[in-house]
């Protein structure tokens, strides 16, 4: 039995990690117009005209925070379509990004949004958000959490230069573990193409001064950094056995 189409619309909504005062954070925006009025909300909007969604995120990015998606790496974490998702009509099915950065300085809202922030992402969860956005949130985190242990990419939390013990703390903001500390040096600086050491020292308040590295030029960590497993799994995969 055939069934006639249905209409839908496409929008793209941005999950943008960073890391500020050592926890991992999210960019949020408050929403100024319906459905959800005056509630959190990842930012993001419909598509428009000829743009692809790649283009929509970007333009969202700018319209809603006045960040420039230039400046940052967007990647899909996926597409969300439950047909209750959305309480507008048509149907609106949204692709997910998440970008990583350094500590970014905070937004200015604009466009929809009444405002923009950066709040802790365990703040958020607590709090909630409008639509579907704390499951893309979770799956965003998710896949940053795993990406750490197979990419590189933790070193885009980081600035041009860091220490190890600056690094060390991304992954501890982002895996929600404490790491021991002489055992993640000797994997980092062990790890091919990982980190390169500038020659250079940073002073400390207290001790001797830390060395200095940047980003290498490998994109796959060789060996991985498998991440630990926290009391929060544990429990979960007893609940399960």
């Amino acid at each position: 039995m055939s069934r006639a189409r249905q209409k839908v619309t496409l929008t793209a909504d941005l999950v943008i990690l960073t890391i500020r005062e050592s926890r991992l954070c999210v960019l949020v925006v408050e929403r100024g117009n319906e459905p959800f009025a005056g509630e959190l909300a990842l930012p993001g909007g419909f598509l428009r005209g000829d743009e692809s969604l790649d283009q929509t995120a970007a333009r969202e990015l700018s319209e809603e925070t006045g960040m420039d998606a230039g400046a940052l790496h967007l990647q899909q974490v996926g597409v969300y379509s439950a047909p209750d998702r959305d309480p507008r009509t048509p149907r609106v099915v949204t692709c997910a990004y998440l970008a990583i950065a350094p500590d970014l300085p905070l937004p200015t809202a604009g466009s929809d949004a009444r405002s923009a922030q950066w709040l802790p992402v365990a703040e958020v969860r607590r709090l909630g958000l409008a639509f579907d956005h704390d499951e893309i949130l979770r799956d965003a985190v998710e896949l940053a959490r795993d990406q750490l242990q197979f990419r590189t990419i933790a070193t885009a939390f980081c600035g041009a230069e860091f220490t190890i013990g600056e690094l060390r703390e991304v992954y501890e903001a982002v895996w929600g573990v404490e790491l021991d500390k002489p055992n993640f040096h000797r994997k980092v600086t062990d790890a091919a193409g990982f980190v390169v050491p500038t020659g250079g020292k940073r002073p400390a308040v207290n001790g001797r001064p830390a060395a200095l590295y940047r980003a290498g030029d490998a994109t796959a960590l060789t060996p991985p950094m498998m991440r630990p497993r926290s009391a929060d799994a544990e429990r979960s995969r007893a609940r399960r056995a």
